[in-house]
């Protein structure tokens, strides 16, 4: 039996690009994917939206809805906990604001790269990479994030966390994963774990897009945050693993199943 690649899309008021995102999948492989579509309590129709592109969608797609705010990181746990249940090997991720290109991604898992490495991350700022719409003072400061995550952690880091990536198992059923916080952070907690764990990562170049996206960032207080987590991490490491980052743990993250496309891989 071939091992499964669950497909998370994580989103929240995307329905401009939802339609889209999920457009990029008929030029995939429908044997390649399951899909889950997690929305995050979203009011403007994103779930309608999705709903209606997935029918016409050639693999299984799932859509789904927090049943609380678990956030961006928290809607990562309530997708590796259901990735864990069904007994997926992979679970990749592709935002739900069209900003990635799942094409990026497939060629590496067409031929097993996925398999080699514990973990696949998109890098917006990797040589090869390209930016649209991304301003030149966004571009600056994160790559001057890379260089700080990359000394502190003694890996080099292209990305401290993209739209667009693949983790394994032993990523995904970590039990450190549920202390990280549920926030926009998340990544950041993420890749730092993994680094300590000694995982294999494997940053690779991907497109990026910005047109009629809306981001959910407050850059100066997320700068003031992120620059924080650096700072706990080097200096005072052994809090860094023993805390929990979440703002408000969670007992269980857990979804509803809105609609389901059951297309068969064929």
């Amino acid at each position: 039996m071939a091992e499964r690649i669950l497909l998370f899309i994580p989103c929240y008021n995307c329905a401009p690009q939802i339609e889209r995102t999920l457009g990029q999948l008929h030029a995939v492989d429908p044997a390649l994917f399951d899909v889950l579509v997690l929305d995050n309590g979203s009011s403007d129709g994103t779930v309608e939206r999705a709903t209606a592109a997935a029918a016409s969608l050639p693999m299984p797609v799932t859509i789904a809805r927090n049943r609380a705010n678990h956030h961006l990181g928290g809607s990562h746990k309530s997708a590796f906990a259901h990735a864990s249940r069904e007994g997926f090997a992979h679970v990749a991720v592709l935002h739900g604001d069209d900003q990635g290109r799942i094409s990026d991604l497939v060629p590496l898992l067409e031929t097993g790269e996925h398999r080699r490495h514990d973990a696949l991350l998109g890098a917006r700022f990797a040589k090869g990479s390209s930016l649209q719409g991304y301003s030149a003072f966004r571009t600056f400061g994160n790559r001057v994030f890379n260089l700080i995550f990359s000394i502190v952690s003694g890996r080099r880091v292209t990305d401290l966390g993209s739209g667009l990536n693949v983790f394994a198992r032993s990523v995904f059923e970590d039990p450190a994963v549920i202390r990280a916080s549920d926030d926009l952070r998340f990544n950041v907690y993420l890749l730092l774990q993994m680094i300590d764990a000694g995982r294999d990562l494997h940053f690779f170049p991907i497109s990026w897009r910005e047109t009629d996206q809306l981001s959910n960032v407050r850059l100066v207080s997320q700068a003031w945050r992120t620059l924080d987590i650096a700072w706990t991490y080097a200096f005072h490491r052994k809090r860094f693993h023993e805390a929990d980052h979440r703002d408000r743990p969670v007992e269980a993250y857990a979804f509803d199943v809105i609609a389901r496309n059951e297309a068969s891989h064929g």
